[in-house]
């Protein structure tokens, strides 16, 4: 009798934290409907680090919906990721951060968040519609490949960065 009731217990905790996974998938399936009609986006990001350490990676995805014609799409920046040639996940130097693109009426903004990073510290390239963002102060690097919905002409760009929040504008 002991043994039955054991077993039930531990398939009844199974159910449970099967359950519980199930519940969590569907409450996210919810949000990303929810988030496909009004046209918003999901972000979370995270830090690996000890307490009182300095963090060695940093990870966050954004979700967008509602952009056009396009689905839901996942948007990974931080620099951890996976090595492509072993396939195990690294803590890389650079980080990638998060870019956001809007076409205005009048002109194209593109805004990328840069924590501790000054316009000096800047490098902007740009070839056809490929957008290279480029920055470094002491131990914060950072590098992002934006591709843009058209070309843009580089002498037309206006580039601003204030508190890390780097925006270029670009006049269509």
């Amino acid at each position: 009798m002991a043994e039955k009731n054991k077993d039930r217990s531990s398939r009844g905790a199974m159910e449970g934290g099967l359950g519980g996974i199930l519940k969590g998938l569907g409450d996210l399936v919810e949000k990303l409907n929810e988030l496909g009609e009004s046209g918003q986006e999901l972000s979370k990001t995270g830090e690996i680090g000890g307490p009182g350490r300095k963090p060695r990676g940093i990870y966050g995805f954004t979700v967008r919906v509602g952009l056009g014609d396009e689905g839901p799409r996942l948007e990974p920046f931080g620099n951890i990721r996976r090595d492509t040639k072993s396939g195990r996940t690294e803590v890389q130097e650079v980080r990638e951060p998060m870019v956001d693109v809007f076409e205005e009426d009048d002109h194209l903004l593109v805004l990328a968040e840069l924590p501790g990073i000054g316009k000096e510290d800047l490098r902007i390239d740009l070839k056809d519609d490929v957008l290279t963002i480029s920055a470094e102060r002491g131990d914060k690097k950072y590098r992002k490949e934006v591709l843009l919905p058209r070309s843009v002409a580089r002498e037309k760009m206006q580039v601003s960065c204030n508190n890390g929040v780097l925006e270029i504008k670009c006049p269509k």
